[in-house]
């Protein structure tokens, strides 16, 4: 039997996803299993899974050759890289993108225009991503920035933690703060495998399934923050 929109919702709830979140979801369609109605289906249950009070984001990044993505950023037409459900979510109407030519992010829900409305913004932390005439990546108004500054969660559904971004953040923390001491010091690639069971052993976090996927849930903040803090503390098993 396939699954549907308010068995999805059943399933979200019972992960941990409550009326009201912010929610970063990084997904695999095709591990969700037969859905009725398709990836429509998948984002009506998120949604409803949050209420009229929730706001939902995903990745829209436009990750094709590094060299080629200033080139090919429209922030209408440019599509997803992350995957198909990401592509159909920017795609429907209502979504709001950001405007960043690698790290877009878009978002559907209470207050969504506003939260992606500045990522042209200089402001706040620096990166290896930054580059005029777009804002900071992961500055003070970047999408991922505010979504972690608002107590936001991240649901992985049915991906693994090659796909956690916020890896990305930490990376970034890290290295600013290291700027102030050396103001020429290296970034730092971070292992998101390995850092992903770090937090699996450590990190306080939900697993289950939502459809056929397996799925983790977890606190933006909580998990940045021991990621950070495991990093700065014991960083040899963790840069590449």
């Amino acid at each position: 039997m396939p699954h549907t929109r308010s068995s999805l919702v059943r399933d979200l709830h019972a992960l941990g996803v409550t009326p009201g979140d912010l929610l970063f979801v990084h997904a695999s369609f095709r591990s969700l299993g037969p859905v009725e109605g398709g990836a429509e289906t998948v984002v009506r249950a998120l949604e409803d899974a949050l209420g009229p009070d929730g706001l939902l984001l995903m990745p829209s990044f436009n990750l094709v050759e590094p060299d080629r993505r200033a080139e090919t950023w429209d922030i209408r037409t440019t599509p997803s890289t992350t995957g198909w459900l990401t592509e159909f979510f920017r795609r429907m109407p209502g979504t709001h993108r950001s405007d960043h030519y690698s790290h877009a992010v878009s978002a559907r829900g209470k207050g969504a225009e506003a939260f992606v409305a500045d990522h042209l913004s200089r402001e706040g932390l620096r990166s290896p991503w930054d580059r005029e005439p777009w804002g900071r990546t992961y500055g003070t108004h970047a999408p991922m920035h505010r979504a972690y500054e608002a107590g936001g969660k991240i649901l992985m559904l049915g991906v693994d933690y090659h796909s956690s971004t916020y890896a990305h953040f930490v990376e970034v923390l890290h290295w600013n703060r290291r700027r102030e001491q050396d103001p020429e010091a290296r970034y730092r690639y971070l292992k998101r495998p390995e850092l992903g069971a770090f937090w699996d052993w450590t990190g306080d976090l939900r697993r289950g399934s939502v459809g056929d996927a397996g799925c983790r849930l977890f606190l933006i903040r909580d998990y940045v923050h021991a990621l950070l803090q495991e990093v700065e503390t014991n960083p040899e098993p963790y840069v590449k």
